[in-house]
């Protein structure tokens, strides 16, 4: 695979031992600093390199890159075993040699976790539904299953999933092990829907894991990150499949503040989706339907903010949302602004493309017209909150087709998760964290495009879980998300993009993460830049983590630190 735009190593890193904030520069500063380096490093010949880039590359070395092309390597051998057995021979012999070998999904982690120049390990031909227990309300998968071919497994059976990320063609292993989450304040990560797991480890072999076997290995693995060794069987506990009936409602700011509380413990999956320089956050509501097309849930003390979206009678209706023209009109503003920008250059042909473009596609190619011009941001997100303005109803489908959705073209993206107390005593950090967030936006002049995605889940009993809390189960965590949309096939734009979407993420680091206790995702933390970085994002994560007792499972497990990578010891150190 080709190689596009990868992201330059010459990014800003603020102080890390800042004591407050006007010890850390601004954004424009952060920006101006970084042109300087890259001027400078272009004078000196380029000497300043990517870690990731190869001296001398072998015509035998596959090339993977992940969904976004913002991470790729040349490996030297891409394995694709066919069974478990295959797996336990290939890490039994890398063991005895001592060659690293890296097990990776299906590469759409937005970071390069699973990504290693020495090896990689694929599950994608281990994929089988191994068995439906329709009693115990259990599927068993080998690892390399996707999501969605699991959930086309259950539904003859008439179960599925209890929540999903936002897309479902992540291998099980993967979405499991880096702690993948959906939203509801009752429900959590999904790695907390494995009751028992197989994990073939290079010093003892394959384990079976589970509450009532190993179980606080089993706590550990569940979120393991590779680094133990390779996950080739998972049994996952199920729900009845199901309808839900999604409500989509434009607030302003000040309404979703007056009605937050009561969204959260009446909504059964619930997320916000702010937009920058707007007050507009579009609050998506998810709740069972029952067999007369009724929600099952109610907003309590609902006000006229709650109320849009939703009908006066709490029914549903079972029609589709839209015809063509409807959601054409929807997308009016986007067509419109994009036509008033670059119309008059484009031919008839161009010009009848634009006119077939979904609400993704018109969002992409609005801001790679300028993705870093602040006044031009605003525009594209003052269209994006009419598009949703337009687009507020209800809509009705089994939970799979509705928790799924459009995450928009290739993109930079950080999330962090901080707990937010429960839901019987919040605490108010959910939206002081999107309050402090916005006005450091706007208040930097920070080319943020929407959305700023809010979601919530209940605990994890996981150890590496970003939503464990080993002392309050009952906590509630909300996880934010900020992101920048690469421009597909412009390099020197994909490069400004980059250094940009880092120093964005550098101001959110040093001016909020340590105050919320934030803990990065898994999928999207990426592997420090300097040394010194590294420092800080190993003492980040043992203030969150018990990342010694990590290190000394994957020694005993691991003990010549074959399934790590770079990216893994740079951010956890080595396994001892």
């Amino acid at each position: 695979m080709a190689s596009r735009g990868h992201g330059s190593c010459l990014t800003y890193t603020p102080p890390c031992g800042a004591e407050s904030c006007s010890d850390v520069p601004t954004y424009a500063e952060s920006m101006s600093l970084m042109a300087l380096m890259a001027t400078t490093a272009a004078a000196l010949g380029g000497l300043a390199q990517c870690q990731e880039e190869h001296k001398d590359d072998d015509d035998d070395d596959v090339e993977i890159e992940n969904w976004s092309s913002t991470h790729s390597v040349k490996t030297k051998a891409y394995l694709q075993p066919e069974s478990a057995h295959e797996v336990e021979r290939i890490i039994s012999e890398a063991h005895n040699s001592g060659k690293r070998i890296r097990v990776v999904g299906n590469a759409l982690s937005p970071n390069g976790l699973g990504l290693s120049e020495d090896a990689m390990l694929s599950l994608g031909q281990c994929d089988r539904v191994l068995h439906v227990d329709k009693k115990k309300g259990t599927v068993t998968v080998e690892a390399g299953a996707r999501v969605q071919q699991v959930v086309d497994a259950l539904a003859p059976h008439g179960l599925t999933l209890q929540n999903y990320a936002s897309i479902s063609e992540q291998q099980l292993g993967g979405f499991l092990q880096v702690g993948a989450h959906g939203t509801g304040a009752t429900i959590p990560p999904v790695d907390e829907q494995v009751v028992g797991m197989k994990l073939v480890t290079p010093k003892l072999g394959t384990l079976e894991l589970s509450n009532e076997k190993n179980p606080s290995l089993f706590r550990m693995a569940k979120v393991g990150l590779g680094a133990f060794g390779v996950v080739t069987e998972v049994t996952i506990k199920c729900v009845e499949r199901h309808q839900l009936v999604e409500s989509t409602a434009v607030m302003t700011r000040a309404e979703v503040k007056a009605n937050h509380d009561a969204l959260l413990r009446s909504n059964k999956h619930i997320r916000y989706m702010w937009i920058p320089y707007t007050d507009a956050v579009v609050v998506v509501r998810c709740n069972p339907v029952d067999l007369h097309g009724k929600s099952t849930t109610r907003p309590v003390q609902m006000d006229k903010a709650l109320q849009r979206g939703a009908r006066d009678d709490n029914t549903v209706d079972m029609t589709p949302a839209n015809n063509e023209r409807d959601k054409r009109d929807c997308l009016q503003p986007l067509e419109n602004l994009l036509l008033e920008k670059v119309g008059s250059t484009l031919s008839p042909a161009a010009l009848k493309d634009i006119s077939s473009l979904d609400f993704a596609g018109l969002r992409d190619h609005l801001l790679a017209v300028a993705p870093l011009d602040v006044s031009w941001i605003k525009q594209v997100n003052n269209a994006e909150a009419e598009f949703w303005r337009r687009s507020q109803g209800t809509r009705v489908d089994y939970s799979d087709k509705i928790l799924g959705f459009e995450c928009g073209g290739q993109q930079w993206v950080n999330e962090v998760s901080f707990p937010v107390g429960t839901l019987e005593e919040p605490n108010g950090k959910d939206l002081d964290y999107m309050d402090e967030l916005m006005r450091l936006i706007e208040r930097e002049g920070i080319p943020a495009p929407a959305p700023i995605e809010q979601r919530w889940t209940s605990s994890s009993n996981a150890t590496l879980s970003p939503a464990h809390d080993g002392a309050s189960p009952e906590t509630v965590f909300s996880w934010v998300g900020v992101i920048m949309y690469l421009p597909a096939d412009d390099v020197d734009a994909r490069k400004r993009v980059t250094e940009a979407f880092f120093a964005y993420r550098d101001l959110c680091k040093v001016r909020l993460w340590d105050r919320y206790d934030c803990a990065v995702h898994w999928a999207k933390i990426e592997k420090p830049r300097t040394a010194r970085e590294a420092e800080d994002t190993r003492a980040r994560l043992g203030r969150r983590f018990p990342v010694g007792a990590f290190n000394s499972v994957r020694a005993l497990l691991d003990p010549k630190n074959i399934m790590a990578n770079d990216h893994i010891n740079s951010c956890l150190g080595q396994a001892k």
